[in-house]
């Protein structure tokens, strides 16, 4: 395979012309956040929000301008936004936000099914970073998995994609067989997706709140997820523009919160709540990650981060709580190593409980899909 650079790829999208005024889209700056990774190609390109709607066109030019470069596997182009003077959204939109599984939100210019097979999307996220929340993620999916299900996993943190590496598929190449959409990789069992696979994994994504979400998009409606019965979401952590936009834009089955119990992290876990909570996508529960440390060699428990504090606060906020999982240094070796518990230790204690809890969380995303209706539609203006 030849190997391309990034001179050349800026050349060939030197070809694209911006009809406003006739100049190149490289000339005029509106490539950002260029990513290169053996045939695989990811860009933002940086337009006018009032412009957006209309230069679909100009975005499939400057992918199919560099898919014809010797070499290239895939072209990921994405159109962002800065926010407009005066306004609200950060991304040139408003959104009149309703939690409608058959509906879109706001008035989209065209409908463009985003995932038209998936049948319930259930995001995992945290208040803050460090919780465990992408070992939860994964489990979980896994557990899911172990029901029969067919699950995918999209890992949605952009900045700090981990997903690759958890289910020992780091450094894979998507394959894709017409050149736009992607395949996902599958690992234990169930498909996954993650910015990880297009970009090298120690090269930092600095990139907007927009140029993030048009990239989620994206890995939602161009790749080949096929039927699902449920797509976990591993959530970036935080309640920023992208969680808050994530919340907003995909409708959401519903929303599993975790956390630590010491107190600290649950006023960060109350924010998380709050926040889908806001935006009207239910809450299905609340898991307690690190709950308590058993010692492998006497037995002796110890509460590190405290105990209980999950379960009390879900107790206060009117919320399920979902269940403990302990802190163990068999759940983050396997975690590292790429061989997550649930697939290595399938009867083991640890095992169990992610299975038990991802039997109440299907449970209550079974209740609500069927009150729901038939047919999830998820769109994108």
């Amino acid at each position: 395979m030849t190997d391309v650079t990034q001179e050349q790829i800026l050349e060939a999208l030197k070809s694209v012309k911006d009809p406003s005024c006739n100049e190149d889209i490289v000339s005029l700056g509106m490539i950002q956040g260029l990513q290169l990774k053996e045939g695989h190609v990811g860009f933002a390109i940086e337009v006018d929000p009032e412009r957006g709607p209309s230069l679909e066109p100009l975005r499939k030019e400057a992918e199919q301008a560099v898919h014809a470069l010797p070499g290239i596997l895939t072209v990921t182009a994405v159109l962002t936004a800065q926010k407009a003077a005066g306004g609200d959204d950060h991304s040139g939109h408003n959104h009149d936000h309703g939690h409608d599984h058959g509906h879109s939100h706001g008035q989209p210019a065209a409908e463009q099914p985003l995932l038209p097979d998936v049948k319930s999307i259930v995001a995992v996220a945290s208040g803050k970073g460090g919780v465990g929340k992408s070992t939860t993620s994964v489990n979980l999916a896994l557990g899911f998995a172990s029901q029969g299900l067919k699950v995918g996993l999209l890992d949605a943190d952009i900045y700090g994609p981990s997903i690759p590496r958890m289910l020992g598929v780091a450094g894979t190449d998507p394959e894709s067989a017409d050149g736009k959409m992607l395949e996902p990789i599958k690992s234990c069992g169930i498909k996954c997706m993650s910015i990880g696979f297009l970009v090298e994994e120690d090269s930092p994504m600095i990139w907007r709140g927009p140029m993030v979400m048009s990239a989620l998009e994206q890995l939602m409606r161009d790749v080949n997820w096929g039927e699902l019965d449920i797509l976990v979401v591993d959530m970036p952590p935080g309640t920023g523009d992208a969680q808050l936009t994530m919340a907003q834009r995909v409708p959401l089955t519903g929303a599993v919160i975790v956390s630590t119990p010491q107190d600290i992290a649950l006023l960060d876990a109350r924010k998380g709540l709050n926040m889908f909570r806001k935006t009207e996508v239910p809450v299905l529960g609340i898991i307690e990650n690190m709950s308590y440390f058993s010692c492998p060699h006497c037995g002796e428990r110890t509460e590190i981060f405290s105990h209980g504090g999950a379960k009390k606060t879900a107790a206060q906020l009117g919320a399920d709580f979902l269940g403990e999982i302990p802190l163990d240094m068999a759940i983050r070796e396997k975690a590292d190593a790429g061989d997550p518990i649930v697939a290595s230790v399938p009867d083991g204690d640890h095992a169990k409980a992610y299975k038990a809890i991802a039997a109440k969380v299907w449970e209550k995303v079974e209740t609500l899909t069927e009150s729901a209706g038939p047919g999830l539609k998820i769109v994108v203006d």
